[in-house]
């Protein structure tokens, strides 16, 4: 890292109480990692300082330098380096976020847990073999629920279902309410955990059923998140190019407008699409394959690249 990166990085971390190096913008990040961190940060402070690495190539060398750590995003408190995705999430499920941040954590009350008789059976079984103390429930940022056998950290909340000892952390808890497990033996079944708060996910449309869309005068909004220089050497038709008015343009409509996504092959959408997903939209497609699965399979008069 040449001397000028480092004194840019150190200048903007010294400017800002909070700093997060993302990919991407706070309102449009562009991985998954960095959204899962700005939608931390965002439930705790309402001003921080954003740095969208993919603008610049040596800050985003430079920060991993800067830092001594391999991943974006990078988060720094008061100048000081916190962590990446991994840590601040840890951090945010033990309240340890809003201390360094300056805020009170919120009380957190134990979620309400329904348990069938079959799955409470297979677990007293699983916690009887093990030896464990209990079960932890965890539903992550993503809404990704799991189920682990363990000793009881000193910030758990504990809760008693069907005669089953679990623990949640303080993030799990949050999102577990009302949340119910059922188990079903057999090669296909396993524990099923059913969560009545978990928000819509984007849903994958294929190129021949955008096509479908189409020719039947379906109402919706197709949005193109690749580049500029992209957009012009292909297109579909009708796409809006995504910048700082489509985007406003977007965040005002119903949140009951269907939003369909697509970049080259598809990675660039999904995570765009997840993003509104997070404003509260409930129809989110993202084209798999991209504008190249619509070349091949729909339109092959748009070229491929």
């Amino acid at each position: 890292m040449n001397e000028a990166t480092k004194q840019k990085i150190s200048q903007t971390i010294s400017a800002s109480p909070v700093v997060l190096f993302m990919k991407g913008r706070r309102r449009l990040p562009q991985c998954g990692f960095s959204a899962q961190v700005v939608s931390l940060l965002d439930q705790i402070v309402d001003d921080y300082e954003t740095v969208n690495v993919l603008d610049d190539p040596e800050i985003r060398q430079g920060i991993k330098e800067f830092s001594d750590w391999p991943t974006i995003p990078q988060l720094y408190i008061n100048g000081e380096f916190v962590g990446g995705c991994d840590i601040v999430t840890q951090m945010f499920e033990a309240g340890e976020l809003h201390k360094a941040l300056g805020k009170e954590q919120p009380n957190v009350e134990a979620p309400t847990l329904t348990v069938s008789d079959s799955a409470a059976a297979a677990l007293k079984e699983a916690l009887k073999e093990s030896g464990a103390q209990a079960v932890r429930l965890m539903i992550d940022g993503a809404w990704r629920p799991g189920l682990d056998l363990v000793a009881p950290g000193p910030a758990d909340l504990k809760i008693d279902a069907n005669g089953v000892a679990f623990v949640v952390d303080r993030g799990t808890a949050q999102r577990a309410d009302g949340v119910s497990i059922d188990f079903v033996a057999g090669d296909d079944g396993g524990f099923k955990i059913a969560n009545p708060n978990e928000p819509a996910r984007v849903k994958p449309l294929h190129a021949k059923e955008l096509a479908q869309k189409m020719a039947a005068g379906d109402a919706f909004e197709l949005i193109d998140v690749r580049t500029e220089q992209e957009a012009q050497i292909a297109k579909i038709e009708g796409a809006k190019l995504l910048n700082d008015d489509v985007k406003n343009y977007l965040e005002d409509l119903d949140k009951d407008t269907v939003l369909v996504f697509h970049c080259h092959h598809g990675p660039r959408a999904q995570n765009a699409a997840a993003y509104f997903i997070n404003q509260g939209f409930k129809k989110v497609f993202n084209l798999v394959g991209g504008i190249d699965a619509w070349s091949q399979q729909v339109d092959n008069t748009v070229p491929r690249y």
